[in-house]
């Protein structure tokens, strides 16, 4: 006789799915390094005699994270760090694709623009946060700014890069079928650059964090950067690992979305041609 099926509140599609990533080697051999290292935080301090100020045990960073949950104060951080890395990475990747693709159009403008934007690019970001507190304060604006700055590059370049090297061949093609400007852009153009669009989404959801952090990091009042300056100053080891864990798992999220959008829009590619990582 059959046992009975276990119910879950997954439901069964999603539960199997589920079981089946977890028995998978990669997953369970990142899983077991997640343990290891996590092992390695809490006892190796200890047995090398570091003090807690220099490293703190992993069970001492939990503490922390739930005292500042319960204290309010965490969750407003976090929730300030996230909208503005949202923000910042849909402007930025906004204005990437749109100035890509109108120097990938137009060669005459590219060369016109492209000293200039080449010489944004070259300036540390650092060094604008802050004068955009200067201008704008303590706002979440000077973050935004910020990570504008840093998404907008690599997604302008990949965009600009990917509508050049369009094959001419499919270009005529459509031409021949006396389709409009509009039309191959649409047909042609935007859909062989969206691989690279995707690969520069990537990298700006990681960088879209940076812009944040160093934003808050000079003039913020409001975040996770402005924790690790509270935490670095009162000498609070703790609450510095747990902002920078909560950093790091916001750009793991953001990273993911990208990932999962990307196999949405381009899963009739092979995997090899749109997930490199």
């Amino acid at each position: 006789m059959s046992s009975p099926a276990v119910a879950t509140p997954l439901g069964p599609g999603v539960y199997d799915t589920l079981m089946k990533r977890l028995g998978n080697p990669a997953v369970l051999g990142s899983l077991g390094l997640l343990v290891a290292f996590l092992a390695a935080w809490e006892w190796l301090p200890g047995l090398l005699g570091m003090p807690e100020f220099v490293l703190p045990r992993f069970s001492r960073v939990m503490q922390e994270a739930v005292a500042m949950w319960n204290e309010g104060g965490l969750v407003k951080h976090t929730l300030a760090t996230l909208v503005a890395v949202l923000v910042g990475f849909a402007l930025g990747s906004l204005l990437g694709i749109g100035v890509g693709v109108a120097l990938g159009l137009s060669p005459a403008a590219e060369k016109i623009l492209s000293p200039y934007i080449l010489a944004l690019q070259i300036a540390p970001k650092v060094a604008f946060a802050p004068l955009f507190v200067m201008w704008l304060g303590y706002t979440i604006y000077p973050k935004i700014l910020v990570a504008i700055l840093i998404v907008f590059f690599p997604i302008m370049v990949n965009v600009l890069s990917a509508i050049r090297t369009v094959d001419p061949d499919m270009i005529n093609l459509v031409r021949t079928l006396n389709a409009r400007r509009v039309q191959v852009f649409r047909l042609v153009e935007f859909p062989s650059a969206l691989p690279a669009l995707f690969s520069g989404l990537r990298i700006g959801a990681t960088l879209a964090v940076i812009g944040v952090t160093v934003g808050e990091l000079v003039g913020g009042n409001l975040g996770l950067g402005f924790l690790l300056v509270s935490g670095e100053g009162q000498g609070n080891t703790s609450a510095v690992f747990v902002a920078i864990a909560l950093l790091t798992a916001i750009g793991i999220v953001a990273y993911g979305i990208v990932a999962w959008a990307e196999g949405r829009v381009l899963h009739y590619l092979p995997k090899a041609q749109h997930a490199t990582v």
